[in-house]
């Protein structure tokens, strides 16, 4: 299959027949009509075999997952995902491997309303680069930068999850069903991030770990924060492991895509009805502080002190 053949079936199973679209795929660039005024919201990921995802990551689901990561990050900003640009570079020009990538993800894409606008397919080691763009209201855009001092920490879903997902698969362990899908077809939280809209301060996805993540919307925001670890969201994979090696997966694991975000105290009887509303879980765990810094408490008041973080470019990090 030739360069053009791989992007004409992509084009006949995404088509871009999606309103905002005056030219899609099949020129040399897209005609894309935005509502006037209205910012617009863009974000990009690359995944790499073999440092994002493993050789033997079902394509269906790789699919998914691609576009999910982006979602992901439309979702921390509050902003409806709108059009999409898909870079494929991969080994062999396989048509079963495409045809399973390219259901996966259409089958979020027509979720979401999405349409596939452009993109290119080239030879070398797989790899996969999602563009998103997506709309937002003037002045409702979610940022890192809102938080204030006594602001709650909120998460939704489990953290962690994914990592230990990736650890028993290494080590040739079964995961049970909520940690292959973390790994392997992650949540994209975008009706959340819109329910958020006007009503969080302060906004961020989990892809490089809860610590690294919270840490930047902190900075961003002028401030430190104080987490409960004994408020982390604990799942049943998690009831064979020490009370530290549980954290760690938890604060620094990475991959997660999951929400963090901020909100005034007054709105925590709010969180109930919302949690209930959008079947996601979402659990309070902590509070924003003047004072720098990310402090980890225990149960019983004492500081815990995790080791090195999450890199892209670590050592067997994937």
């Amino acid at each position: 299959m030739r360069e053009f053949e791989l992007i004409e079936q992509l084009r006949r199973k995404l088509p871009a027949s999606k309103p905002g679209v005056t030219l899609g795929i099949g020129d040399d660039a897209a005609l894309l009509r935005a509502p006037s005024g209205t910012p617009l919201a863009v974000c990009t990921d690359t995944l790499n075999e073999g440092v994002h995802f493993l050789p033997d990551h079902p394509p269906a689901e790789l699919g998914h997952k691609s576009l999910a990561v982006n979602l992901s990050d439309l979702a921390a900003m509050g902003a409806s995902p709108r059009w999409a640009l898909l870079n494929l570079t991969l080994p062999a020009a396989d048509e079963s491997w495409l045809e399973a990538f390219a259901a996966g993800f259409l089958s979020l894409a027509e979720r979401y309303g999405l349409a596939l606008v452009g993109g290119d397919t080239t030879r070398g080691p797989r790899s996969i680069t999602v563009t998103l763009m997506g709309e937002v209201p003037e002045d409702q855009a979610l940022r890192r930068d809102g938080a204030a001092a006594g602001d709650l920490i909120v998460v939704s879903g489990t953290p962690g999850l994914a990592r230990l997902a990736l650890q028993e698969r290494r080590a040739g362990r079964p995961v049970s069903a909520a940690a292959y899908d973390a790994l392997h077809c992650p949540p994209a939280r975008l009706e959340l991030g819109l329910a958020l809209r006007g009503w969080a301060s302060a906004c961020i996805d989990l892809s490089d770990g809860l610590l690294p993540d919270l840490s930047h919307l902190a900075r961003a925001s002028g401030l430190g924060a104080k987490l409960a670890l004994d408020a982390l969201p604990v799942a049943s994979d998690f009831s064979t492991l020490e009370a530290q090696t549980r954290w760690e997966l938890q604060l620094q694991g990475g991959d997660d895509y999951e929400l963090c975000f901020t909100l005034t105290p007054e709105r925590r009887g709010e969180l109930p009805e919302l949690s209930q509303r959008l079947r996601v879980p979402l659990t309070v765990i902590g509070e924003m502080t003047d004072a720098p810094g990310i402090c980890l408490l225990d149960a019983a008041q004492n500081e815990f002190l995790p080791s090195g973080g999450w890199s892209h470019f670590a050592e067997g990090e994937s």
